[in-house]
């Protein structure tokens, strides 16, 4: 029975050893680094900006035929300018889109639009719209408007803070008489920013 106890007792003093010999590293690689959990957060959004047309605009074989005679009048139309932004500050920006000179309709059959926001750090916020431009003027808007759009748009990513970013709003924009090379935008919506690390 002594023998059978020593017999044990050794066992035991082995495993002891052979467990403390174990190598502990597989607790540091086995554990992963704690993250920050990603939050979305929406917020409401408000833009107002001064677009000023560019030289560039015309006729472009992206946006389709340019043809007066047989009443084709698809255009490339660019526009830069800035003002300022709830998320954003003060930005910049740049448009560049399809349009229907007769009709209004934008970015038409071809779809291309090219549209973002930058903000004083040079963080950007990508953008959609379409719709369609109308002759006249709604009642809230200064006397010497000749035509107007409100039309849905989009948030469609960014870089830096806005990276991940959606949303949506509407647009309350129009062309005054008295600025024939601006357009004047006053967007509300939302914004939905991705927060915390990745």
């Amino acid at each position: 029975m002594k023998a059978l106890f020593n017999i044990f007792f050794l066992m035991a003093v082995l495993i002891l050893i052979a467990g403390c010999n174990k190598n502990d590293e597989f607790i540091e690689n086995e554990i992963p680094e704690l993250k920050k959990a990603q939050v979305e957060v929406t917020l409401p959004f408000k833009a107002d900006f001064v677009n000023t047309y560019l030289d560039e605009t015309g006729p472009d074989p992206i946006c389709g035929v340019w043809n007066p005679d047989e009443g084709q009048f698809w255009m490339m139309v660019y526009g830069e300018g800035g003002g300022n932004a709830t998320h954003l500050g003060n930005f910049t920006h740049h448009f560049e889109f399809c349009c229907d000179w007769a009709s209004g309709i934008y970015p038409g059959p071809s779809g291309y639009i090219k549209a973002y926001f930058v903000a004083a750090n040079g963080d950007s916020l990508f953008v959609y719209v379409k719709g369609q431009v109308m002759d006249g003027r709604l009642d809230h808007h200064p006397e010497d408007v000749n035509s107007y759009f409100t039309d849905p748009w989009e948030i469609t990513g960014g870089t830096g803070k806005f990276e991940g970013a959606t949303g949506s709003g509407w647009t309350d924009d129009y062309n005054r008489d008295s600025y024939p090379a601006n357009s004047f935008h006053h967007w509300t919506g939302e914004i939905t920013l991705v927060k915390g690390k990745k």
